[in-house]
Order: structure tokens, then sequence, then C-alpha cells
């Protein structure tokens, strides 16, 4: 079978629950140390940080369609900017579509981290991959679709060449990676209000505020408090795997025998 079969039946076996993954709290506390190595420092971020662009831009289009915008389609750079036009006379739904950037990438990696935990790994992989490759409709410039070629060629090598019962711990790494690029845009936004107010025009928040008069320091509490609902929903596969395992009692002299 040629490798577009391959790739397809994957796609399509990706559909139904897998096993769940067996994972210790030794192996979780590296995978959040990858996770953190991927997102934080500059040489990793210069590339993983174009997926969160691309989430968050996603994030937008998802929000503009689903309230019945007209999307005018979405722009991508290699210094992790992005724009994405939309056309709406409702300004509620600008203002959702708006809304819907930067909190998405903590939203996804939530998701993907709970597949991971719950044995949907191999579907949260299939539907990254095709959503990924959907978004060719709307990429309108060149680097935007070297950027995404480059994601979908990374999804499709992962849903070819990463074992199904390997599938959730894979997805566990992206989804707290993704987790943690979210915090760490934020903090670059709040830095734009801040320090850098040359470029408020670029900000999500100050476009907001400029929609609907409510100031920017509202609407990057609003952000924060859906990143960090996302990180609670996140933790609570890992809390039960970083719990303490129930030990013996311990018995004063004189006790009773168990």
């Amino acid at each position: 079978m040629n490798a577009a079969g391959t790739w397809w039946d994957r796609i399509i076996a990706g559909s139904a629950q897998g096993p769940v993954p067996h994972v210790t709290g030794t192996e979780l506390a590296l995978v959040v140390l990858l996770a953190v190595a991927l997102s934080l420092p500059r040489v990793t971020w210069r590339y993983f940080g174009l997926l969160a662009t691309v989430t968050h831009e996603l994030g937008h289009a998802f929000a503009a369609l689903m309230t019945g915008q007209r999307l005018g389609g979405i722009r991508l750079s290699l210094d992790h900017s992005g724009t994405t036009a939309t056309y709406s006379r409702r300004r509620l739904a600008a203002v959702w579509s708006t809304f819907w950037g930067y909190p998405v990438p903590a939203v996804v990696g939530a998701a993907m981290v709970w597949c991971g935990f719950n044995g949907w790994g191999p579907a949260a992989m299939s539907a990254g991959t095709l959503v990924l490759l959907a978004s060719f409709l709307f990429i309108r410039n060149g680097i935007g679709v070297l950027i995404t070629a480059a994601a979908v060629l990374s999804a499709v090598l992962l849903v070819l060449f990463v074992p199904p019962e390997f599938n959730g711990h894979v997805m566990i790494v992206l989804g707290l990676a993704l987790l943690v690029a979210a915090v760490r845009d934020l903090g670059k936004l709040a830095a734009v209000h801040l320090r850098r107010r040359d470029r408020l025009p670029t900000s999500d928040a100050y476009l907001l505020f400029r929609a609907t008069r409510v100031p920017a320091v509202i609407w990057i509490g609003l952000f924060a408090a859906v990143v960090g609902a996302s990180w609670w929903f996140a933790w609570q596969p890992m809390a039960q795997v970083f719990a303490p395992l129930p030990g013996p009692a311990l018995r004063g002299p004189g006790a009773p025998p168990a």
C-alpha cells in the first residue's frame, strides 16, 4: 500500500478510541520539561511558536465562521505575527471572533492533553491534521502557505510513523507545549500594553477596546481566565498521575496490629 493510502487508513482508524496510555509520574515530569523546552527557549520557540500562531489565527477564523461572518483569509509571518480578515455588520459577532485568538492555543492544548490521557490521542492527531489541511483554503500569503505546509507535513509524519499506542503520549507533550505557549503569548501581549505601546494596533485586546470601549485590561483578564481554566482542566488527569500512592499507616507503640 502506498504512503497516501496508509496515511488515510491511519486517519480513519484514529476516529475510534484507542487504549488508554499508561503514564508514570516520572514520565509525566519529563513530558512537562519537554513541553517547556518546546515553548520557552528562543531556539525552539522560533519554530514551535509558529504552530501557536497558526492555532491563534485558526481560532479567529473558526469563531468567525461560527457566527456567520465572511472570512477574507489568514496571513502568517515568520515573526509569529498573523492577521485574520473577517467581514460582518454585526458588532457582537466581530467581537466574538476577535476574542478567540489568544485563548485558543490553551483551549486546544487542554483538549489534546485530555485526549492523550483518555485514549483519544489518535483521534486528536487525525482531527488536527484534517483541520490543518482545511486551513489551506484560507491562507492568503506565500509565507503562510509555507508555515501551514510545514505544520501539515509534521502532522502527516506523526500519523504515519508514530505507533497508535504512543499517540497519547505525543498529544500530551504537544498539548502541554501549547498551554505553555498560551501563557508566553499572554506575557507578550501584556508587554505590548505596558512597554511597547507603539504596537498597540496589533493587539487583540486593543481592537476589542476600540470596538466595545471596555478597557483592554479587562479583555486581557478574560483571556487569562480562559487560559487558567484550560490549565485547570488539563491538570485534572495530571494530578491523578502525580498523586502519591497510599502507603501503610504509621502505628505507634502498643497499637493493635492491622
